[in-house]
């Protein structure tokens, strides 16, 4: 397991270890045996996996979204959460939304039980430093091999992606639908340097049992889903993530600038 978390605070916190074997090929390259960008424990609040949508200024909607799973801002505060409705619990430690089926954190939420401080602030202080930690992780891993370098020069149309590490020195689009193949412990690291859109109206489809807890796209610039589009994977973006009217993914949004949502469905894996 590549381990992304050397500082000393991370000792106490659980990781998530994954053991994958198996291969997958065609005729764009790839590779299994991956060890998948570490994100923690999921369901623990410490842990950037504790989040359908993590953000560090601000998360919007216009209109309403659904989303299952947690959401969180960090190091702004709740009111930069636009278009959800929130309402605080009675110990302000976290708000629900009609919107949101988990919790939705920000760390003016600094409530706990009685005669005790609460955790809020510095368990999304965590699970930031834990995203921007993948996203470095991610950053780092080295091509397969040259079928997975610049694949397409950044335009990928028709594709279908085995498992591997894929690379692109510029901007990357999707113009048609995109099929990520491979097994169920099979892990793809998809590094864009530049800025990544998808167009209306496509998809991105799993086959052969790839599951989207698997898939990492690590975007340096903004990422931009089109209209009634729907997503797969986790969005590790260094930028914001900006998704269109009925866009829909099945995966988890960190973005480490705004999450800017339109009627969207995310549903965390």
């Amino acid at each position: 397991m590549h381990k992304i978390f050397k500082n000393g605070m991370w000792v106490m916190a659980l990781l998530l270890v994954v053991s994958l074997t198996g291969c997958g090929n065609d005729d764009n390259g790839g590779g299994g045996g991956l060890a998948p960008v570490n994100l923690g424990t999921a369901g623990d609040l410490k842990a950037a996996a504790g989040y359908a949508i993590l953000a560090k200024t601000g998360i919007t909607t216009v209109p309403t979204s659904t989303v299952t799973g947690n959401m969180g801002v960090s190091p702004v505060f709740a009111s930069s959460i636009t278009g959800f409705a929130l309402a605080v619990d009675a110990l302000n430690d976290f708000s629900t939304s009609a919107q949101v089926s988990g919790k939705v954190y920000a760390p003016d939420y600094i409530g706990g039980q009685i005669g005790s401080a609460g955790t809020t602030p510095a368990n999304l202080t965590a699970a930031v430093l834990n995203m921007q930690a993948a996203y470095i992780d991610a950053a780092g891993r080295a091509p397969t091999s040259a079928a997975t370098t610049n694949l397409g020069s950044g335009t990928l149309t028709s594709l279908t992606l085995a498992p591997g590490v894929y690379e692109w020195g510029s901007a990357v689009t999707i113009p048609t639908d995109l099929t990520i193949n491979g097994s169920a412990t099979d892990v793809w690291i998809l590094k864009v340097a530049g800025t990544l859109d998808m167009a209306a109206a496509k998809n991105v489809i799993l086959s052969g049992g790839a599951q989207a807890k698997n898939i990492f796209w690590q975007v340096s610039g903004a990422v931009t889903i089109g209209a009634d589009t729907h997503f797969e994977g986790i969005i590790l973006g260094n930028t914001s993530i900006t998704f269109g009217h009925l866009a829909s993914i099945h995966g988890r949004l960190l973005a480490q600038t705004a999450v800017n949502l339109d009627a969207t469905t995310v549903t965390q894996p």
